[in-house]
């Protein structure tokens, strides 16, 4: 194993180099560092440089033979094929996209489809393309292939890449629809008191915020429980923080909440809307109370009400994770948490610069844990299943008035 040294010295005499050096002196340097380097050197200078390994290759050549001649005048040789071809990176992108899969919060994303069969998929739209170009692409596109072989990612269900194309169908049947589309969750229950709140945040020197040294709950406030809704077309988030449980009920409140504040006048024509979520928890794909509380919600607002949810062990890839929940918690941080009206207002003081809006609310409302919907009560919910795994993807539809 190479020392951890190793990439950042190289990117370092990279740096210092890359703008006194010509095209071919920058190749004959990189297949020098990767001789170096030996066993898998051709890569590691290749993924630290952007000179292409195609490139590099070259340059051992060179080493070894040194050719005649000059070198080439700076943007000399043949055009990269998207220059030639300027939608092939978007084609490529299409066709990996709704197969992908990796941690959404990191810019790597690994790509299920060998480069081969991408290659022939976008020959057979008519581009001029072959699986080292592809690669390339890919690498350009923050993808990289992921080999066949478990990680310690916890038991996958089997369904799980099935689930994920589903989820991604209907999504853009709700586009095309006219209907929301809205990321749902709860986020962690906080302690609300003069307790630390994890981070930092600029105070005058030498006079920090004071707060308990414990952590104990009866010296509080009471908790809190923050539940977003995530609308993705508008990035749009309203958060509910409840002083009450975490409950099925309170979570289809705070959806009945977001759609009275802010759904119906963004989409005044929608028929109903879509809803992502985890499968356990409150909004849990088995949880009787969920369907019964979405079915008044349904009869309430007239709206037909779909459901897809993530299979399990995957909730890191509910969007509303990483395009809200992870914001808040960094705008929030070193601030002791002294009362949920304090959270809200911290929940909505978020922004990003890509336009992330947060709107929060405070709910004082009651909502007991343990009620109980019978089998009788069940049978008037409206639910009708999808095919490909009815108990993951369903609708609710209002009855008739």
């Amino acid at each position: 194993m190479r020392p951890p040294s190793t990439e950042e010295g190289v990117r370092r005499r990279f740096d210092a180099l890359r703008h006194r050096l010509s095209e071919r002196q920058r190749r004959l340097w990189a297949a020098a560092e990767a001789r170096a380097l030996g066993y898998g050197g051709v890569s590691l200078v290749a993924r630290l440089t952007g000179v292409s390994r195609r490139a590099i290759h070259a340059g051992l050549r060179e080493l070894d033979d040194p050719p005649p001649g000059r070198d080439r005048r700076p943007g000399g040789g043949g055009k990269p094929l998207e220059a030639a071809q300027p939608g092939l990176p978007a084609a490529l992108d299409a066709l990996v996209e709704p197969t992908s899969r990796g941690d959404p919060v990191s810019p790597l994303r690994y790509a299920c489809k060998s480069v081969r069969h991408l290659a022939e998929a976008l020959r057979g739209q008519g581009f001029r393309v072959g699986r080292q170009k592809v690669s390339e692409l890919l690498a350009g596109l923050g993808y990289s292939l992921q080999a066949n072989r478990k990680t310690r990612e916890g038991k996958q269900h089997p369904d799980r890449d099935a689930q994920f194309q589903h989820i991604g169908r209907r999504r853009a049947e709700a586009a095309a629809q006219g209907r929301p589309v809205v990321s749902v969750d709860a986020k962690k229950k906080e302690l609300l008191g003069d307790f630390a709140n994890g981070g930092r945040e600029g105070r005058p020197a030498g006079a920090p915020e004071e707060v308990r040294v414990h952590d104990f709950a009866s010296k509080g406030a009471g908790k809190a429980v923050p539940y977003g809704v995530y609308d993705l077309a508008a990035n749009e988030g309203f958060v509910s923080v409840g002083t009450s449980g975490d409950t099925s009920a309170f979570a289809v409140q705070a959806v009945r909440r977001w759609w009275l504040r802010l759904g119906q006048a963004r989409y005044p024509r929608a028929a109903g809307l879509l809803i992502l979520a985890d499968g356990g928890g409150s909004n849990s794909s088995r949880g009787r109370l969920w369907k019964w509380s979405l079915q008044a919600l349904a009869d309430e607002t007239g709206l037909e009400v779909a459901v897809s949810h993530y299979p399990p062990g995957t909730s890191k890839w509910n969007p509303i994770e990483h395009r809200l929940f992870s914001f808040i918690g960094v705008n929030g941080r070193a601030e002791p948490l002294t009362s949920a009206a304090k959270m809200a207002g911290l929940i909505e003081g978020t922004r990003t610069a890509k336009g992330l809006r947060v709107v929060a609310e405070v709910d004082s409302g009651t909502y007991p844990k343990g009620v109980r919907v019978t089998d009788r009560e069940m049978k008037q919910v409206r639910v009708r299943q999808d095919e490909f795994h009815g108990d993951w993807n369903y609708t609710i539809s209002p009855h008739p008035k």
